[in-house]
């Protein structure tokens, strides 16, 4: 089997195994982001650096949620030079905790947050200052990494601590996946492909939740199709109050 086909079989078992296992905490997520968005609440995602590929992921996307507002802090969206200060930032204390608090977040409100350690300082103030001030805190990590790599937090917490909401991705130790014989270090990591999956099919059935209740869910059309621009202009303004990214 080539490392090409490996990939492809491990990402596979991968997902299958956390589709099914995290069948239930997916629903509590869809329900906790179709309740936000059905009672005026708003709706958050936050990531560090490779992280935070989901965030985009979820943001300003055909077929995605229009009231998912992505959290995008200085030095926490692989932008700075040299790359290396992106993995000093992610570890300072405080810094997660000052990024929410200049959030136009309350009570009631949903935050995605994903990391694969869950070990970094950053994110785990962040939900902790979230769980706080009253947000439902949505929680993806790997718990294969996370139950084996020590807090690099103060207080010795791991992100998986301040989860309302515990999404296993059900990677492998480290996230990489496949091996080349001989060859110490594994290949290919499995966070974003997974990770994606799981929140697109979490607020997938976020907005079915909403349609089976009578509400139109607050879904991007492709602007790059006839009508899209003036269907996700008429979108966004219904849900201005909400939408934090404009």
């Amino acid at each position: 089997m080539s490392i090409t086909q490996s990939y492809y079989a491990r990402i596979t078992e991968i997902l299958a195994e956390a589709f099914e296992k995290e069948a239930d905490n997916m629903e509590a997520a869809a329900r906790a982001i179709a309740d936000a968005n059905k009672s005026g609440h708003s709706v958050f995602a936050f990531g560090c650096n490779h992280a935070g590929l989901i965030t985009l992921e979820l943001f300003y996307r055909t077929g995605g949620m229009v009231t998912v507002n992505p959290v995008r802090a200085p030095g926490m969206m692989l932008e700075v030079s040299p790359i290396t200060m992106s993995s000093e930032m992610e570890r300072m204390p405080g810094y997660g905790r000052s990024l929410f608090n200049g959030l136009p977040a309350k009570e009631g409100d949903v935050i995605i947050i994903h990391s694969v350690s869950g070990r970094n300082a950053v994110t785990i103030d962040m939900a902790e200052a979230a769980r706080e001030k009253g947000l439902t805190v949505i929680v993806v990590t790997n718990m294969n990494t996370s139950a084996q790599v020590t807090s690099r937090h103060p207080a010795g917490k791991k992100l998986y601590d301040f989860a309302s909401i515990l999404i296993d991705n059900h990677g492998d130790y480290g996230d990489a996946t496949v091996s080349l014989p001989g060859f110490p270090q594994k290949l290919a990591s499995s966070s974003t492909v997974v990770g994606a999956a799981i929140l697109n099919a979490v607020t997938a059935r976020a907005s079915e939740l909403l349609w089976e209740e009578g509400i139109t869910p607050p879904v991007f059309m492709s602007g790059n199709i006839d009508g899209g621009d003036a269907y996700n202009k008429s979108v966004i303004a219904q849900h201005k109050d909400n939408i934090f990214y404009m």
